[in-house]
């Protein structure tokens, strides 16, 4: 009895530490779509909120950032991203459009962003990491990469879809995007 009373203090006092640390399921989650190779406490995970501002939920030190969008009109049932802190605003203006709902007005509002100048360009050459699906057990992983007022002649890429390799998407638009076939 002696020895199991050091013993279980000792785990006692440990464990809170653990726990403390330990990051919560809403960071997991918004990390599932983060790169693998990347050190988990090194991305940012953010919580978006109702007026398209947001909470920090861990703070990383690289300038990648995660989170989750499951539930938003426009996207799957299971949305998690990753991206640039420098796209927050972007993004930030794409969930405040599609809260709209409905598509004949998300669509008319994007366009009109984009031809008065207010539509907000990403970073060029960022990328949009998504894990997306009906649900996790069946999301699939798709980047971009955002090159905005980019065109097929001025990256040398085809603008239509290819088998054989990347394409630019939107062409010339600010949400002009490298396709990657397969991600």
């Amino acid at each position: 009895m002696k020895y199991i009373t050091p013993i279980v203090l000792s785990v006692l006092a440990i464990s809170p530490c653990a726990f403390a640390q330990a990051p919560s399921d809403a960071v997991q989650k918004a990390l599932l779509a983060a790169p693998g190779r990347m050190k988990k406490e090194d991305v940012t995970v953010i919580k978006w909120k109702p007026d398209f501002t947001y909470d920090t939920l861990q703070k990383g030190s690289s300038s990648l950032v995660c989170y989750d969008l499951s539930g938003y009109p426009g996207h799957p049932p299971f949305t998690v991203e990753c991206t640039s802190k420098g796209n927050l605003d972007r993004v930030a203006q794409n969930l405040k459009i599609e809260a709209l709902g409905d598509k004949a007005k998300v669509q008319a509002a994007f366009d009109a962003a984009e031809k008065d100048g207010s539509r907000v360009k990403p970073e060029f050459g960022s990328a949009f990491i998504h894990f997306m699906g009906p649900d996790q057990e069946h999301a699939f992983h798709h980047t971009t990469i955002a090159v905005p007022g980019a065109t097929a002649q001025s990256l040398g890429l085809p603008d239509k879809p290819s088998q054989d390799g990347a394409w630019i998407m939107n062409a010339g638009s600010t949400t002009a995007h490298i396709m990657i076939p397969g991600s």
